[in-house]
């Protein structure tokens, strides 16, 4: 079943929302598939005119694949690499190449890829290293684009530098929703310095705060998205002819308006605005940008937003969707297909709920000194009716945890999340990562995209491109 976006239309063709059937038929359905695609180590992608050529960095398991193949059998992954620092084994490169096959896969440090071995390609998709930005971390203690993962965004400009014309003419990047308002003592820096150098290599650039949730997806998971086209490319050249404000390409014109629609917010008494030009070389934006902002220390990044030749306009949006909503409880494996090590002992119960609880306490740390901790609730178990709450890194393992989710059976029993299950709230098939271990798949979900927001915009950009 397909269910159409209520207020959208694209010259005259009216646009399908991806969401539709029940994940679990979803996932059904796309497991297979790639089971059958997988019987081959050195699996061959065939390459034909009218394909669209992707690059995929920083691959993980293979989540922009995914949604991208699902949305058409045009678009062809040529080259991807993947490649996890200080660790022995390479699980999410492992899954990936049983997933997709080996051939065009690189298990390598990518700041030490030359872009000559890069094939060219027409798009080049990112989830680059989010950790420093991460809501994982406070704002305070981020190094943002500085920090440790961070400096990885200048391999993606090294390559599109080296590639020259050559470079891809699309770019679709992720990370996480405090992107824009990096790092605390400058804010919106970071992204500043995204943008303008993006700009310097001769593209525009569009993005949105998307939470999956709001467009029916099983998962309240807010991330950034940024789809780049190059001047040259035709949606660059759609965009300079566009005799329209900018703020309407935003809200109804642009690739990520197009496939997943909104309208502004009202914040406070007016809506929110910000138009400004990013000035200076990335060094001095580095050491000055937001130093000077008088708005309570505010990024002047709003959720959602353009930039043309350094030129920012942005403004905040919510969802504008009507359509069906795939809750937790949809996404739930039957009580007798769940392990008995993820159900919760009764012994262990009241841990749980402590962590999961309203705290006000007195808290010594070990130099001795006393101060007061506040912490809110969380519900236990977590709602079955409404989308789930985003998945963390931390969410394998059975040690008592806040942030885990657990959810009652049938028959009254307490349990964690299984693999399976984290895998449909990302909207990945079945089994994806059955080759790594319970807690190592939970990690692997926990740094994963919702698969189901990139279908919706690869089927825009299909049609744009």
């Amino acid at each position: 079943m397909k269910t159409k976006y209520n207020s959208q239309t694209f010259e005259n063709k009216q646009l399908e929302c991806v969401l539709c059937e029940k994940i679990e038929e979803y996932s059904k359905a796309t497991s297979q598939r790639y089971r059958q695609l997988s019987l081959f180590d050195n699996s061959f992608v065939e390459v034909n005119e009218g394909d669209i050529k992707i690059v995929e960095l920083f691959a993980g398991v293979g989540g922009f694949r995914i949604g991208f193949e699902r949305a058409s059998n045009r678009f062809k992954t040529v080259w991807n690499n993947q490649w996890e620092p200080s660790t022995k084994r390479q699980d999410a490169s492992i899954i990936y190449t049983h997933r997709f096959g080996s051939e065009g896969h690189s298990n390598e440090d990518i700041s030490i890829v030359s872009a000559k071995e890069i094939p060219e390609s027409d798009l080049l998709c990112a989830g680059f290293p989010c950790q420093d930005y991460s809501v994982a971390t406070t704002l305070v203690n981020s190094k943002g684009i500085e920090g440790k993962k961070g400096v990885l965004w200048w391999e993606i400009h090294r390559i599109l530098q080296d590639k020259g014309e050559k470079a891809p003419k699309y770019l679709f990047l992720e990370n996480v929703d405090r992107l824009i308002s990096s790092p605390a003592k400058q804010r919106g820096r970071d992204f500043s310095i995204i943008l303008a150098s993006l700009s310097d290599l001769g593209y525009f650039v569009e993005w949105r705060i998307i939470n999956a949730a709001d467009y029916g997806m099983p998962q309240r998971r807010k991330r950034t998205y940024i789809v780049a086209y190059h001047k040259s490319s035709r949606v660059g050249k759609e965009l300079e002819s566009y005799k329209r404000t900018p703020f309407e390409w935003i809200l109804r014109k642009g690739i990520i308006a197009s496939a997943f629609p909104c309208i502004e917010k009202e914040t406070g008494y007016d809506k929110e605005h910000s138009a400004f030009s990013i000035k200076g070389s990335l060094i001095e934006i580095s050491n000055n940008f937001g130093k000077s902002d008088k708005k309570n220390g505010k990024s002047p990044f709003c959720n959602a937003g353009l930039m043309v030749n350094r030129q920012v306009w942005s403004t905040t949006v919510k969802a504008e969707y009507d359509g069906p909503s795939i809750n937790l409880g949809d996404i739930l494996v039957a009580e007798n297909d769940v392990p008995e090590d993820f159900f919760i002992r009764s012994e262990e119960l009241e841990r749980w709920k402590y962590l999961k609880g309203n705290k006000s306490e007195k808290r010594i740390t070990k130099d001795g000194y006393e101060y007061n901790y506040c912490e809110g609730a969380m519900a236990f178990p977590d709602f079955l009716d409404r989308p789930s709450r985003t998945i963390i890194t931390g969410e394998g393992g059975k040690s008592p945890s806040r942030f885990k989710h657990v959810v009652v059976t049938p028959s009254g029993r307490f349990r964690r999340l299984i693999p399976i299950e984290l895998e449909r709230l990302n909207m990945f098939p079945d089994n994806h990562t059955q080759e790594a271990n319970d807690t190592r798949r939970a990690f692997l979900m926990g740094n994963a995209l919702v698969t189901g927001i990139v279908e919706n915009i690869a089927q825009i950009l299909l049609y744009r491109m």
